[in-house]
């Protein structure tokens, strides 16, 4: 599938996060993510770096293989994945969209 915008793809990778477990897990690895490049930034400790694809993709492709059983949107749209997996983040952080 092609997709000309970010939001033509963002319904589509909802879909390839239906189960609440694998949206959860994404929302883990996002999270790590996220407090890893904080850490980084406030302690200058760049060897951390190599922990940030660890920790995102990590929790993000057990979610896919073993929870959701498909293939990460990842290998054929990978900025528009990787902009799905923090507007996903968002809106479970908002309630937009259940994980928990």
């Amino acid at each position: 599938m092609k997709f000309k915008t970010f939001e033509d793809f963002y319904p589509f990778y909802l879909g390839e996060h239906s189960n609440l477990q694998n949206r959860r897990l994404h929302f883990i690895g996002t999270s790590f993510v996220i407090v890893l490049i904080f850490a980084i930034f406030f302690t200058g400790n760049w060897w951390l770096l190599w922990l940030v694809p660890l920790m995102g993709y990590g929790f993000a492709w057990y979610g896919h293989f073993i929870v959701e059983k498909n293939r990460p949107a990842t290998f054929k749209h990978p900025i528009y994945s990787l902009m799905g997996d923090f507007r996903m983040f968002w809106d479970i952080l908002t309630g937009k969209i259940q994980a928990f």
